[in-house]
């Protein structure tokens, strides 16, 4: 689906075109056209491919919403993937952007669905002495608007940790922290995925050889490589936090198991005691001493209760009971 289609000149928006008019439009100077796409089918993508001489792998990375962030060459234009992460609903929700950048146009394709990119055309819109660096720029906005609505993500996932350290003590809600830790060390890998390889992307966009199309930019994209440096730092605290936390509430579970364990051996101590002088004085031999003492009977259950005693009070000291 075809979301805008706009030229602009200048940095200032232009007119709103039909696909059909882009030729007109692609090797003016000073002009460049602007294409977003949503969820788009075979046919709108080969028509747009047609029309920007598109490689067609690019096309094929930005029709398949599996694709890892990454930055790929195509003469003198370029091809990026990013992944757009947003929490919803206690939920890590992605979906993926691909971005083509070339002399006179951007064609933006955004797959699955999730929040859009107004705000960014609006943003470009305001500013046309940035705007009119062209495509690069467009490039730059649109990666600065996925790198910031990571952070939120970031702050939710902080959140989250904290409110399970909150509960990690409590013998009652072990398993369920347990639970909550490993679900909350996949939604950290989801952002780690998305956040690390566009990182490596960027660098190639700043410093030493950059593509022509960003010459002059490279301070913005600098800039999106900062944030994308604070939000891998961040990512690895809050996963390195989540270990321990994982650890702390194993052997936690294993302090209570042994706790358990010992009332147990503690509890057998005792009755077998009981056991072995009540199975002693229980055999029916004729010639056995005590058989026909008339206080048998009574000694054995003092006997047997005052040993069964001592050994309560001594393990009772010992913190078995």
């Amino acid at each position: 689906m075809i979301v805008n289609c706009v030229v602009y000149e200048q940095g200032r928006r232009l007119q709103d075109i039909q696909p059909r008019e882009i030729g007109d439009y692609l090797d003016q100077p000073e002009r460049f056209v602007w294409v977003a796409l949503q969820n788009p089918d075979t046919q709108e993508m080969a028509l747009f491919q047609g029309i920007f001489d598109l490689h067609e792998l690019a096309v094929e990375d930005a029709l398949n919403g599996d694709q890892r962030p990454k930055l790929e060459e195509y003469g003198e234009a370029l091809f990026m993937v990013m992944h757009m992460v947003t929490m919803r609903d206690s939920e890590v929700n992605s979906g993926q952007l691909a971005v083509f950048a070339g002399p006179g146009y951007v064609l933006s394709v955004r797959l699955h669905p999730g929040q859009g990119f107004t705000a960014v055309r609006r943003r470009c819109e305001n500013e046309p002495e940035l705007l009119k660096q062209g495509p690069a720029f467009v490039l730059y906005a649109l990666m600065d608007a996925i790198v910031d609505r990571y952070f939120p993500v970031i702050e939710a996932l902080e959140a989250e940790l904290e409110s399970i350290e909150d509960q990690i003590f409590l013998k009652s809600a072990a398993r369920e922290s347990l639970e909550r830790l490993y679900q909350l060390k996949r939604q950290t890998m989801q952002l780690k995925h998305a956040a690390t390889p566009l990182a490596e992307a960027t660098t190639h966009l700043f410093g030493g050889r950059v593509p022509v199309l960003c010459s002059g930019t490279g301070e913005y994209f600098r800039d999106v490589y900062d944030h994308l440096h604070r939000i891998e730092s961040a990512v690895d605290s809050i996963r390195e936090m989540i270990i321990v936390a994982i650890q702390v509430n194993l052997s936690i579970v294993a302090i209570d198991e042994g706790e358990v364990h010992k009332r147990l051996a503690a509890w057998a101590a005792i009755f077998a005691v009981a056991t072995i002088l009540a199975g002693i004085w229980g055999m029916n031999f004729t010639h056995m001493p005590e058989l026909d003492w008339r206080l048998g009977y009574p000694m054995a259950l003092l006997s047997m209760g005052a040993i069964c005693g001592g050994l309560y009070w001594r393990l009772k000291r010992a913190g078995w009971l």
